[in-house]
């Protein structure tokens, strides 16, 4: 299991290296370029891949070479491309023209976005049962280490290495862990019938259809779909509550960006052991009721503060945050695990691709309409209905557990996946 683990996590890594560039680095190389704060807003678009990689993961799934692998047939080549996009970032960065260098970036994306559609297939080859809750923690905190990589430390280094240094480090990281996915990396042929791929489109499709609609499936998507709900419409708005209440950038920096973060690293491992020890539903109740006490607390700060706000006890912003991070790392390893371990494993990264679309469109309206409420309403009413929400989200849970602890068919689902 530890090979298995830290070959996901170095995957996951490589796959956090461009988005961690994208969502932490880029505004600030566009802000030096003189780029307008309305078209660095825009350049979130060069994301887009992630929220749409359900449309590709079909072919991804369905074609591979049984000699190389079936993973290993995209990881391979996409990985290799990705090395060169960030060579050719490195070269440009500096004196091209900034379209060319956006396109490399969006091109990152695709390709970070089909190698996750890949590599989630891979893990549910490569996991067994009772791995699911350790597998899906080493591949959220490889991600996370690899956007606080090319967001964080690489970004303090470019003082000295420049943004082309920065590219280029990120390329030597990506060719090494191509290098151990070539050398080490080996997929054993399907054992039985069980997780054979489709012989077909027309199975393909036949098998999509069937597991869309195994039961259980419509309370797996209504839980996926709605427990980040309250946190993101809380989290969107708790950095621009504390600037407006009087705390400075770095201070928000500090609590929120770093220590809280590196609990939210603690979490996804915290939601690895619990996952284990307690099961997947009992353990999504006991983290998401504990979730609760901290998206309160967050309510009770703005609460407190009054209007005008004044700035809250930087002691408690970082006690509120690093909980509230804690928990929602562990609750986000602890679904994820669940997901993976209800999809059906000879459509393994479509099937799962799909849910995860689900998970990033359920809670992204949270974080949208987040800013309206707080200029029509205020902080305090956006925090108290975020956790309001996620209260509410306890109860739907409650009521899905039954269906979500037991396999859809003897026959559909691998022996070993219903924990309770």
């Amino acid at each position: 299991m530890p090979a298995r683990l830290a070959m996901l996590g170095a995957l996951y890594f490589v796959q956090g290296l461009p988005f961690g560039f994208q969502a932490k680095a880029l505004p600030l190389l566009l802000r030096e370029s003189g780029t307008t704060l309305t078209a660095i807003g825009w350049a979130g678009a060069l994301a887009a891949p992630w929220a749409l990689k359900a449309l590709w993961a079909p072919l991804v799934d369905r074609f591979g070479s049984p000699r190389i692998g079936r993973r290993r047939s995209w990881i391979l080549p996409v990985q290799a491309l990705l090395v060169v996009a960030m060579g050719l970032a490195a070269a440009l960065v500096d004196q091209g023209p900034l379209g060319a260098l956006l396109a490399l970036i969006f091109a990152m994306n695709l390709l970070s976005a089909t190698q996750d559609i890949a590599v989630d297939g891979l893990a549910v080859d490569l996991l067994k049962p009772h791995e699911l809750g350790p597998g899906n923690a080493s591949q959220i905190v490889g991600f996370k280490l690899g956007m606080e990589v090319s967001g964080g430390l690489l970004v303090w280094a470019s003082d000295r290495i420049g943004w082309s240094g920065l590219f280029i480090a990120c390329a030597a990281l990506t060719a090494a862990v191509w290098l151990a996915v070539l050398l080490l990396l080996r997929e054993s042929p399907p054992a039985s019938t069980e997780t054979a791929p489709p012989r077909n489109a027309r199975d393909f499709l036949t098998e999509l259809r069937r597991a869309l609609t195994l039961p259980g499936t419509a309370w797996l998507l209504a839980v996926v779909a709605t427990y980040k709900i309250g946190e993101s419409l809380v989290d969107a708005m708790f950095k621009p509550f504390l600037l407006d209440a009087g705390m400075s950038r770095g201070e928000i920096g500090l609590s929120i960006g770093t220590v809280a973060g590196l609990f939210s690293i603690a979490g996804s491992l915290l939601g690895a052991v619990s996952a284990r020890r307690l099961g997947l539903t009992r353990s999504l109740l006991l983290i998401g009721a504990l979730r609760v006490v901290p998206l309160a607390g967050i309510w009770a700060l703005a609460a407190l503060s009054g209007a005008p706000a004044t700035a809250p006890d930087p002691t408690w912003v970082l006690v509120v945050a690093s909980a509230e991070h804690l928990a929602g790392g562990a609750l986000t390893t602890v679904m994820f695990a669940l997901m993976m371990s209800r999809v059906d494993r000879r459509i393994a990264a479509t099937h799962f691709t799909l849910l995860a679309s689900v998970e990033v469109i359920g809670k992204s309206p949270g974080s949208w309409l987040s800013g309206a409420m707080a200029d029509a309403v205020g902080y305090p009413p956006v925090f108290a209905l975020g956790a309001a929400l996620s209260l509410a989200w306890l109860a739907l849970m409650a009521f899905a557990r039954g269906p979500l602890s037991a396999p859809a068919t003897l026959a559909d689902v691998p022996k070993g996946l219903n924990q309770p």
